[in-house]
């Protein structure tokens, strides 16, 4: 068995399968995707996408501290926050509500990988970048540089800030985000889950028909350029294709795992 992971959802109905995704037809993916070692030898990345009542609940982690660890990392993150978001959701919360509730769920992530962290999972972190979507808002919290983009009409209206040492250079002026592209330090990430340097930054997008939300670690967005996204964007119409192309011009690329989600805003579903 391979290391790739494959989640889908579709319009229709809820499915949520890995490493065998069942073909469906005559529907428009509105949500999909993947995780896979890339050009590693291990994946220490995970993903979810899970449907709460009337929201989807997206995530993509990248875990920190060697394969086991990172691994152990990523997933128990992404565990928790879907285990709370399930008990504690309900369709009534106001939006601030909602933020509130991302930024705690984020820091209880947190506390419990520091408490985790003894003899081999010593040091382990993980990033986290949660994405709730409800009709027509988006809801983002991130913690370290996984991403998520807004992107409509070919234009990256709104992205998270990463937290990593060439975000920092970027923001003073000291370098473009071409350049970053290729920084000798572009890993090092100055935030994550379990790790000393915790914060959570919170977004909220209003969402339009044609809108497409795109989830990804640095995997991808590290090496595929904001112009080579958008031209695969532009001219794919399903969730399905977008993830699936973007995934086979990073493995071209990369020299990490790749995680990609991509939620794409339709006016209704089609039987």
């Amino acid at each position: 068995m391979n290391n790739k992971k494959i989640i889908e959802k579709d319009t229709v109905m809820e499915i949520d399968t890995r490493f065998n995704p069942s073909p469906q037809t005559n529907s428009e993916k509105i949500v999909y995707g993947i995780t896979d070692k890339g050009n590693r030898l291990s994946n220490e990345d995970n993903i979810l996408i899970k449907k709460i009542d009337d929201i989807h609940l997206l995530i993509v982690a990248d875990g920190v501290g060697g394969h086991n660890a990172g691994d152990f990392a990523s997933n128990m993150a992404i565990n928790i926050l879907q285990d709370l978001m399930s008990k504690e959701y309900n369709r009534n919360l106001p939006i601030k509500d909602l933020e509130n509730l991302l930024k705690k769920y984020h820091a209880m992530a947190h506390m419990e990988l520091l408490k985790n962290a003894i003899d081999d999972k010593k040091g382990m972190g993980t990033t986290l970048t949660t994405s709730i979507i409800k009709e027509d808002k988006c809801i983002i919290a991130n913690t370290g540089d996984s991403r998520a983009y807004l992107i409509r009409d070919n234009y990256i209206l709104s992205k998270t800030a990463d937290h990593s040492l060439v975000q920092e250079l970027i923001d003073g002026g000291h370098i473009s985000e071409e350049k970053a592209m290729i920084h000798p330090l572009k890993n090092i990430i100055t935030s994550a889950l379990g790790l000393t340097n915790f914060k959570v930054d919170v977004y909220e997008w209003n969402l339009i028909d044609g809108d497409v939300i795109l989830i990804s670690s640095d995997g991808l967005h590290d090496y595929v350029s904001k112009k080579d996204i958008l031209n695969i964007v532009k001219n794919n119409s399903n969730s399905k294709d977008i993830v699936n192309k973007l995934f086979k011009l990073a493995l071209k690329k990369t020299k990490d795992n790749v995680s990609i989600i991509c939620y794409k805003k339709f006016k209704k579903c089609r039987l």
